[in-house]
């Protein structure tokens, strides 16, 4: 989900840092209502950067990455997974890819809008249930099939208005490659979700993450 130096204009890219920050601040106010939200944000974003740093690889105009994005946000919550996308981003991109930074509102748009969408189509109701009352394996199929269409989408949404033209078929490609992805990424997420759970009556894990005493159904 990667987008390639020089391939966006200077003020494309100065468009997209706007947005991404008017996408945090939006939901700024209720973070810092919640300095306990700060920890989780911390705790996304290290897992966050050792997922995409742990697999990926080039694919068409982009990189196939490994993100966890179920895993993170179901354990976490939302506003933390927003927030620490954005900062596991930036971290990857100070301590491993400094050429990241240039597009550094590029990418975590890639992320962020996506989450946006999964959280409204599949995954509010279920947080709002209490965490994990009730969630099925299909549940988190769903939201990361809406996630990563989102992120394939969104990259393709950059190409549209890069300085060079990519095929649409070079988009297809990275497209489908998300595919195994989505497959896969359920039965991790429900796997570590049922190992917390076990763990779920030790105070750090009921405070650090969505796990209230729920079990994974």
């Amino acid at each position: 989900m990667h987008i390639e130096p020089g391939l966006l204009s200077a003020a494309k890219v100065a468009g997209a840092d706007a947005a991404a920050l008017s996408l945090l601040a939006t939901h700024t106010p209720g973070f810092l209502r919640r300095p306990l939200d700060w920890a989780k944000a911390a705790l996304a974003a290290v897992f966050f950067s050792l997922f995409m740093e742990l697999w990926h690889q080039p694919v068409g105009p982009s990189e196939l990455h490994f993100i966890g994005a179920s895993a993170i946000y179901f354990v976490f919550g939302f506003r933390a997974t927003l927030f620490g996308f954005g900062i596991g981003l930036l971290l990857q991109g100070l301590l491993f890819e400094p050429q990241d930074l240039f597009h550094l509102g590029v990418n975590a748009l890639s992320l962020m809008v996506p989450l946006v969408a999964a959280h409204a189509a599949a995954g509010r109701r279920v947080l709002e249930a209490g965490g994990l009352e009730g969630l099925r394996w299909t549940s988190v199929l769903r939201f990361d099939a809406v996630y990563y269409s989102g992120v394939a989408a969104m990259v393709g949404f950059w190409l549209t208005l890069g300085n060079e033209v990519t095929s649409f078929a070079g988009w297809a490609v990275f497209a489908a490659s998300y595919l195994p992805v989505v497959l896969c990424e359920p039965a991790i997420s429900c796997g570590l979700l049922r190992a917390l759970g076990r763990l779920r009556a030790d105070s750090p894990v009921r405070r650090f993450t969505t796990l209230n005493g729920q079990a994974l159904a």
